[in-house]
């Protein structure tokens, strides 16, 4: 059996390790690893929070109400809560130089999906099409993922989209505005479908329904952009926890991967990083190494390794990410109806929109407003603070918000490189982006499409409200060290396998050549696992 070193906690990283280890490697963990704080009184719903807390806005808000996004914060709609500061918090010394892209990073135990909304979605045969393996060879690798983390969802018109694996769990309870959304739907589903080639179902997450392991369904405490108290909504950090119980698991925390060095045969021989609290230099002996850092992370770590090694500054061509589109809006028949907070507070409903390529399917996932703070809708009224509550109190349970997500290709004009003109030792992170011909056409298009569905399902879309939001903020970075079944110069083999580098492998988004308008995530956690299953049978 091998010895296996894994750089990245994040979903592809625990999963390759999990995987692994259930294969009899042993595997060791390079992270940097950043926790938050406990969960405060774990059995109180939203509501009971507000009443049993101390100071209940510091909790929700922050002290000083970094949590609200107030008018005019126009660049996005959605806030970061106080819990979940700490997976976005930077290290000293990160270095970047972008264009056309507005990245995040995460450094936390489980990386960015610590803050993920669930939604898990595969990948269909024509998603496929561009990646050297088939639906059928990934599919045990979902069904795996599905019964390991919990996955609920149903078969329904979205079937098509998105095919039905093994291990579902039953979907969650809809709270009143989804449940009436999902009806006008069903009562329209004919002129919908065919007028609009727009289909509606259930969305599928990582939270379970019924109780998992040690895990608790479940239970609509409406806490879910806080932090799930019970562990209903999966987190990677839960799956590093199960690594963790193994005796042929080690983890090193507090550690930023910078680069590998090589031996004489073009090997990888060690993995260098630094101490995140004073700055000390670690080497760590690889036998095999796993880069999970996130696609930005393991192209940094793989284009500073080329640097170090050779002195040479490539690109990686073929950065992708998904554009997205917020379309808030108004039910007209919740108007005046009473909000639920204790329901599942994440997207409960789907959308697809079908396209003339099958691959180019748009992907919408449809949130109601329960506990979220606020919505743009809001602070657009014209009126005194007494009139604008009795408005909001009124509207609250109308409101919603439709995120559209568009697909994304590998361009050659699109790539991650160095500088290191401010400091060999510490180079900046070069980010390119350009958006592909025609694409403001192609968002417009479907954004009609879509607001002409929402009006057939008695919703209106306030004028002037749709919000574009920058590449870079969907976090589904993918393409720059992608698979290959010709061995080109930084690419991967169908299992993974790095074509310059024999005993490395890329487990992460690095390593797609397509990019469906789908969260990556659970596809992330299935390849993992796949490239782990490739691995085993090699060693």
């Amino acid at each position: 059996m091998a010895h296996i070193t894994v750089v990245g906690s994040g979903p592809s990283g625990v999963h390759f390790a999990l995987s692994a280890l259930e294969q009899g490697h042993s595997v060791e963990m390079i992270d940097v690893g950043r926790t938050g704080s406990a969960d405060v009184n774990p059995q109180d719903s939203f509501t009971g929070l507000k009443d049993n807390l101390s100071d209940p806005a510091a909790y929700f808000l922050g002290s000083d109400y970094d949590g609200a996004l107030l008018p005019g914060q126009q660049e996005t709609f959605y806030g970061i809560p106080p819990s979940k500061d700490y997976a976005l918090e930077p290290v000293a010394g990160q270095k970047l130089l972008t264009h056309g892209f507005d990245p995040m990073f995460s450094y936390a135990r489980g990386g960015l999906a610590q803050m993920w909304t669930g939604g898990s979605y595969p990948f269909n045969a024509a998603e496929l099409a561009a990646f050297p393996f088939t639906y059928e060879a990934i599919e045990p690798f979902y069904t795996r993922i599905a019964q390991r983390i919990g996955i609920n969802g149903a078969t329904d018109d979205l079937a098509a989209f998105l095919p039905v694996h093994g291990g579902l769990q039953e979907p969650l309870r809809l709270d009143d505005h989804s449940a009436l959304l999902l009806g006008r739907y069903a009562a329209n589903r004919q002129l919908i479908q065919e007028k609009f080639g727009c289909y509606m179902g259930r969305a599928r997450h990582a939270v379970l329904s019924r109780d998992l392991g040690t895990r608790k369904a479940c239970q609509y405490l409406g806490r879910c952009i806080w932090g799930c108290p019970v562990g209903a909504l999966y987190t990677p950090a839960l799956s590093l926890d199960d690594c963790l119980k193994s005796p042929d698991f080690t983890y090193h925390r507090d550690c930023l991967v910078t680069h590998f060095a090589l031996d004489e045969n073009g090997r990888v021989a060690s993995v260098h990083a630094e101490s995140t609290n004073d700055g000390t230099r670690h080497e760590f002996r690889v036998k095999v190494l796993v880069l999970a850092a996130g696609a930005l992370g393991t192209s940094k770590i793989y284009l500073e390794s080329v640097y170090r090694h050779s002195g040479e500054i490539i690109r990686l061509p073929g950065l992708m990410d998904n554009r997205q589109a917020l379309v808030p809006f108004v039910n007209l028949n919740m108007v005046g109806k009473h909000w639920q907070p204790d329901t599942y507070q994440y997207n409960q409903l789907a959308m697809g929109l079908a396209a003339d390529s099958p691959a180019e399917y748009v992907h919408c996932q449809v949130t109601t407003l329960k506990t979220a703070m606020l919505h743009p809708v809001i602070e657009k009224f014209p009126f005194d603070l007494r009139t604008s509550l009795y408005l909001f109190r009124n509207l609250h349970a109308a409101l919603g918000v439709v995120n559209v997500n568009f697909h994304d290709t590998r361009r050659d004009s699109n790539y991650l490189s160095l500088d290191v003109a401010g400091d060999a030792r510490r180079p900046a992170l070069v980010i390119h982006y350009t958006p592909p011909e025609g694409e403001t056409a192609r968002i417009s298009a479907n954004l009609r499409r879509l607001r002409k569905v929402l009006w057939r399902l008695g919703c209106v879309v306030p004028p002037g409200m749709v919000h574009v939001r920058p590449m870079g903020a969907s976090v589904h970075y993918a393409g720059t060290l992608p698979m290959s079944t010709t061995a080109r110069p930084h690419t991967v083999s169908p299992d993974c396998r790095s074509h310059d580098f024999e005993n490395l492998y890329i487990a992460d988004g690095a390593s797609y050549p397509f990019l469906p308008a789908k969260n990556i995530t659970f596809t992330l956690m299935a390849n993992a696992a796949r490239v782990a299953d490739q691995l085993g049978r090699a060693g």
